[in-house]
């Protein structure tokens, strides 16, 4: 009864449009104060404190800091220039150009948001400029911002590792080949749209000439101190110099250094703001987590994370109809909820069962984090949807008309990485050889 309690309540909350957090505390407390079941108040308000007031949650807002200062120094531009130097001028190129700099500018920012914003904020006009649909070319932006949250650093990743005890750095190793995968499909799409729709080649070829004339040496050092940040970071988690919190503050230090000193493109004035707007990124996801600690507590003590997993087990007997059902649940949710409060609800009561029927729990994180990322992009509440329509003065569900060829071949990557596990679990086997 107790369990149905929480379950209910919770969901009777998000319902009627109660805020994750606060939906948390009533799902929380309702069996406590109803039925005297799932610990005390106080027991409650303790484990708030405990969950908020933890070293590796750390790693959230320091990366967030990191690329916010990393937006606003330029970043974005010089990785652009780097990958269109190569591909510029072939079939498609400047669409696989964009694509490639939201898979390392996700790298830097761990975000897709972040991603979507910074990179569409210079491609939209660069593209529109091209000769390339202005809506057509948010919905690229909208949906390649996504691989933001897959390319390790990744905060979701973070939050998986905070929610289930999983190895941060083996779920940084988990989203990268599954990253280049997804990356991959969406660039096969923009090449075949282009080579469909005839490219303005003319207009490119002459502003691809005008990046070839500054010279491969003069692309590479403007863009060698944004190339190296990825690798420097997450090299030290890897070789085990830095924890993943280390390396956010490293990160953190890494973008002051660049911004201000190498390509001055910010000034110390301008960091107050940065802090600002890290904080209010960061906040309303603080309550969150110090809630979400609360009640996956009282879950535990009313047994309903045990009555979930014994309904997994009794009724899917195997890793394939069970993936194939969290899949299609995990999609469904991400037109719905933000990344992290998902996250944070689902792992701890979902990995369990699907572990007891031979799922590797860093497979199961990149299926989770893959298939909420694409929510990202749908409608109705995709928010990344919505900084590309802002950023292209277009109406966000013209966008998401423009991404659904985009967003199939995402979900055509997603479907090849929850079958092949090997896709998510190879590197980090390798690395621990």
């Amino acid at each position: 009864m107790a369990a149905i309690m929480v379950f209910a309540v919770f969901l009777v909350a998000i319902f009627v449009s109660v805020p994750i957090g606060m939906s948390m505390v009533l799902g929380s407390v309702a069996p406590i104060m109803l039925l005297g079941k799932g610990g005390t108040i106080e027991q409650v308000l303790n484990n708030c404190f405990s969950g908020a007031n933890s070293t590796p949650i750390l790693a959230v807002p320091l990366f967030i800091l990191g690329g916010v200062i990393m937006a606003e120094g330029g970043i974005s531009r010089k990785l652009f220039n780097f990958f269109s130097y190569f591909v510029g001028k072939l079939p498609g190129g400047v669409p696989c150009a964009v694509i490639l700099t939201c898979l390392f500018y996700g790298a830097i920012s761990g975000s897709g948001p972040a991603t979507t914003a910074a990179v569409g904020a210079m491609c939209i006009p660069f593209m529109v400029n091209l000769g390339y649909d202005r809506t057509w070319s948010a919905g690229l932006i909208a949906v390649a911002g996504g691989l933001g949250v897959i390319i390790p650093p990744s905060i979701p990743f973070v939050l998986y590792s905070l929610a289930t005890g999983v190895s941060t750095g083996d779920l940084f190793l988990g989203g990268v080949f599954p990253g280049i995968l997804i990356g991959g499909s969406m660039m096969v799409y923009a090449i075949a749209y282009c080579l469909k729709h005839n490219e303005n080649q003319s207009v490119i070829n002459e502003r691809m000439n005008e990046l070839h004339a500054q010279g491969l040496g003069k692309i590479f050092r403007e863009s060698f101190w944004a190339l190296l940040c990825p690798i420097i970071v997450l090299g030290g988690i890897y070789t085990g110099f830095v924890t993943p919190t280390e390396a956010a503050v490293v990160s953190v230090f890494y973008a002051l250094i660049v911004s201000l000193f190498i390509y001055r493109s910010i000034t110390v004035k301008q960091l107050i703001p940065f802090l600002c707007n890290s904080v209010k990124t960061y906040g309303g996801l603080a309550f969150v987590l110090a809630f979400a600690t609360a009640f996956g507590r009282v879950l535990s003590l009313t047994k309903a994370t045990k009555v979930v997993q014994d309904f997994i087990i009794a009724n899917f007997t195997t890793s394939f109809s069970v993936l194939t059902v969290c899949m299609v649940f995990f999609l469904i949710l991400g037109m719905v909820m933000d990344t992290g409060p998902a996250i944070i609800i689902l792992a701890p009561v979902l990995l369990p069962a699907v572990q007891e029927l031979g799922v590797d729990p860093v497979h199961f994180g990149v299926i989770l984090v893959c298939c909420l990322s694409i929510g990202l992009a749908t409608p109705p509440f995709g928010l990344d949807l919505f900084v590309a329509g802002n950023l292209a003065e277009e109406q966000p569900m013209d966008v998401a008309k423009k991404a659904i060829p985009f967003m199939l071949a995402f979900f055509i990557a997603m479907l090849l990485i929850t079958y092949i596990p090997g896709i998510s679990t190879t590197l980090v086997s390798i690395m621990k050889k």
